[in-house]
């Protein structure tokens, strides 16, 4: 597996997203079976694992604990704060107040079985914390040698700037895909220019990007795609036409739709580590294949540029969770 530098950290080109062994997509994976999976990564190259407390709540982390304990030495983990948990009432609560960040990084390392955080982001902006004194906050952790480096997600430039300032951002966390670059526009270009890693989530559209998915889909109970504007049919058949030309693409290269879509993601910058995820070993495999794909300056400019003229349709999220993107 290639390596890549996020920021001043090494981790494997393509990362292990978790969340989906735990949360998100209909039933959880058995223990047993989500430890397989994550060391079958880790066989395979993998040394960069990502998850969060709002992931279960908490099981992910214990998961990705309980199968890393016996590598800890070999492997990066990144987990996140900033939900409430337990939420008072059900629904996502922001909070990044310094001594709740505190208290739930304590946690988080337990449930780890760790003594350090290799990488550490807030989960979401929390606009009622300024970001100096969050980012003060995990400064101080750092200090006190229980986090290695300090991430962001979702958070746009503004706070970025903000949080940079008072302590570097070794990585930031969004989505990021050939079925959603807008961070094209203004973040690649900020985390080029103050020196911070990229690591896009949902690398390939939430599964869209695989050609796996059309209109005639079925969500199992408690798959959150199926409250997604982008997933509801009559959009998911509107932009089956992205995911024909990115098969097309695909097979002119002997390739899957997923590896394409991966490849194109690594050939953007030397410094953008996806982290695609899956509960299936064939899966994750396939994905690991992407690094192999050489795609040169005029293949990706030329896949971006035909799929461009392609219309995406559907909202990311419903407004209430779209509120959570930062600026």
């Amino acid at each position: 597996m290639q390596k890549r530098n996020i920021g001043t950290l090494e981790v494997s080109a393509l990362g292990l997203g978790c969340m989906g062994l735990s949360h998100g997509y209909g039933t959880p994976t058995e223990t047993k079976d989500a430890v397989t999976l994550i060391r079958a990564a880790h066989d395979r190259g993998v040394t960069f694992f990502d998850t969060a407390q709002v992931y279960g709540p908490f099981t992910n982390e214990d998961v990705v604990g309980e199968a890393l304990q016996p590598i800890r030495e070999k492997v990066v983990i990144a987990t996140k704060f900033g939900f409430e948990l337990p939420s008072p009432d059900g629904s996502q609560h922001l909070n990044s107040r310094p001594d709740y960040v505190r208290r739930s990084v304590e946690a988080s390392l337990r449930r780890l079985r760790t003594d350090v955080i290799d990488l550490l982001y807030q989960h979401r902006v929390d606009p009622a914390v300024p970001i100096e004194d969050v980012a003060g906050t995990v400064k101080d952790l750092i200090a006190e040698g229980k986090v290695k480096h300090f991430g962001l997600s979702e958070a746009g430039p503004q706070t970025i700037r903000k949080a940079h300032a008072i302590l570097p951002v070794t990585a930031l966390q969004s989505e990021y895909s050939l079925f959603w670059r807008e961070p094209e526009k203004e973040i690649i270009p900020l985390l080029e220019e103050l020196g911070i890693g990229f690591v896009p989530f949902s690398p390939l559209g939430r599964g869209v990007l695989t050609g796996k998915i059309d209109e005639t889909v079925t969500f199992s109970p408690g798959d959150f795609r199926s409250s997604l504007p982008r997933f509801q049919a009559e959009n998911l058949k509107a932009n089956k036409a992205l995911v024909e030309a990115l098969t097309r693409i695909a097979q002119t290269k002997g390739v899957t739709p997923a590896q394409i879509a991966l490849a194109w993601l690594l050939a953007q910058k030397p410094w953008i580590a996806p982290i695609p995820g899956t509960t299936k070993v064939h899966r994750l495999d396939e994905n690991l294949g992407a690094v192999k794909v050489e795609l040169s300056e005029k293949d990706a400019s030329g896949i971006a540029d035909a799929l461009a003229k392609i219309e995406i349709v559907g909202d990311r999220y419903p407004a209430h969770l779209q509120a959570h993107v930062g600026k």
